[in-house]
């Protein structure tokens, strides 16, 4: 049994990883907040986003790779991955399945 939840904890940490740092194969949010921050500093934001890998137990407790928080000048943000069903109407079943799994990276303002 722990071979299949290390398996599957690695799935989706893998899965995670390469939507964070592609931006691909899911979809991107940005609250107002940071929207409002300008194209520039959202591009900043958006790379320290894609280039993030300070993950740890107090962050990452399942080790999923699915949230982190960094600061950029005063700034401090957050990125939260959540998982879809394919419809967006309700959560996967099983996000370590990407044939049934929608992958929404949302970013914002700690604040």
């Amino acid at each position: 049994m722990a071979d299949d939840v290390d398996t599957r904890e690695w799935r989706i940490r893998t899965l995670n990883d390469a939507f964070r740092r592609n931006l691909t194969s899911g979809r991107v949010m940005i609250t107002q907040g940071v929207a409002d921050l300008g194209n520039e500093r959202v591009a900043q934001v958006m790379q320290l986003v894609r280039t993030f890998d300070r993950f740890d137990p107090a962050n990452d407790p399942h080790r999923e790779h699915d949230f982190g928080a960094f600061e950029l000048g005063r700034d401090r943000f957050f990125f939260k991955i959540d998982y879809y069903d394919l419809s967006l109407t309700c959560g996967s079943e099983d996000p370590s399945d990407p044939r049934e799994t929608t992958r929404v990276l949302t970013v914002m303002l700690a604040s």
